[in-house]
């Protein structure tokens, strides 16, 4: 054994280096099933470190965006405007389903109206819709009606609404949803009666939707049955109507 040792002693540095490309095919199986350590270790984890860093944004971006959401639910936007019949659409057609002498259940009321901007310095649109007669109220001197309408505002879209309208008294009717810039739109409108059936004064509480245009929020003028729109938006002379307006 002495032998040996001093004969590896005498090995001469050429043989060595030419050696060394050989170690890695000398290595042992036990070598190999060690685990891995330093970088390789790193590389082996950092999937699921990517993986907790995507799912930590992708929850933040969740959470701005529900914080979004949940503000835009709970602001409440008034929009006021004025429905007026000026007697020159045909508007309403009375259908005496019913074929009785007196206002009965099942009457039906298609109509449509001339819409004003609040300040009624503006034309804005028209509404469009329907009133089916629930019950005549001869005590209160008018009637019952559920009313299925819309409201359109020209290139702005429109707002759908459905509930009580009363010819005796103010009512709300729900919100039921638009398009355009009303698109998601939800919330009701208070209806108050000035002259029935040819004016009438709309306040919407709507939610579900972003800033509403300067030009559909002019101050409104106080309601009253004496109220006219401006001469000029009557006319729909230009810069008194909104873009498009639906006629």
């Amino acid at each position: 054994m002495a032998y040996a040792g001093s004969a590896l002693k005498t090995i001469s540095p050429s043989l060595k280096l030419a050696a060394s490309p050989m170690l890695p095919a000398t290595l042992s199986r036990a070598s190999l099933a060690m685990p891995l350590k330093g970088p390789s270790q790193f590389l082996a984890r950092s999937p699921k470190m990517v993986s907790s860093s995507v799912s930590k944004r992708q929850f933040s971006c969740k959470s701005e965006a529900g914080s979004a959401d949940d503000s835009r639910a709970s602001k409440v936007q008034e929009l006021h405007v004025y429905e007026i019949n000026e007697r020159d659409r045909g508007s309403p057609a009375y259908l005496r389903l019913s074929q009785k002498s007196v206002n009965s259940l099942g009457d039906l009321v298609p109509f449509s109206n001339k819409v004003y901007s609040g300040d009624l310095q503006k034309r804005v649109g028209i509404t469009a819709g329907i009133c089916i007669l629930i019950q005549n109220k001869p005590e209160k001197k008018g009637d019952r009606y559920e009313a299925i309408y819309s409201f359109y505002f020209g290139d702005y879209g429109h707002l759908a609404v459905q509930g009580p309208y009363l010819t005796y008294e103010d009512t709300y009717l729900a919100v039921t949803g638009g398009s355009g810039v009303f698109e998601g739109a939800y919330g009701q409108v208070k209806l108050q009666q000035l002259i029935f059936p040819f004016k009438l004064f709309y306040t919407f509480y709507l939610k579900g939707i972003k800033d509403l245009p300067e030009e559909l929020l002019g101050k409104p003028v106080d309601p009253s049955p004496s109220v006219e729109p401006a001469p000029a938006a009557k006319a729909c002379e230009p810069g008194h109507t909104i873009s498009n307006f639906t006629d």
